[in-house]
């Protein structure tokens, strides 16, 4: 059974930080890409940012510059560090890792961590 799971989400005033981990568990041979999406109340989920098995990274446009992914292959966990933090970056963090576990791959979602960001 895979679990994945994220945490260190909170609360934050503008321009502050944050740093949210996900690790994945349960049977994994390997993980392909790992990303991070979020969902604001009354929007759709987006793509924040996603880091390849071999580093690669791509990320909205509006996280660039402020936002950086990592991964630790080792230990099946990937980072999102959040920096100049803004109230429209408020939203329901989740995580997404593309995992083999026999021939194919699938996707497996976390359950979420909330960032809010107050003035």
């Amino acid at each position: 059974q895979v679990q994945v799971v994220e945490s260190g989400g909170g609360l934050v005033q503008p321009g502050g930080s944050l740093r949210l981990s996900c690790s994945a568990s349960g049977g994994i041979l390997s993980i392909n890409d790992m990303s991070w999406y979020r969902q604001a109340p009354g929007k759709q989920r987006e793509l924040v940012a996603a880091v390849t098995s071999g580093g690669a990274t791509n990320y909205d446009d509006s996280v660039k510059g402020r936002f950086t992914i990592t991964r630790d292959n080792r230990k099946n966990t990937v980072y999102l560090q959040m920096n100049s933090l803004k109230p429209e970056d408020t939203a329901v963090y989740y995580c997404k890792a593309n995992i083999r576990r026999t021939v194919n791959t699938s996707d497996y979602w976390g359950q979420g961590t909330q960032v809010t960001v107050f003035s």
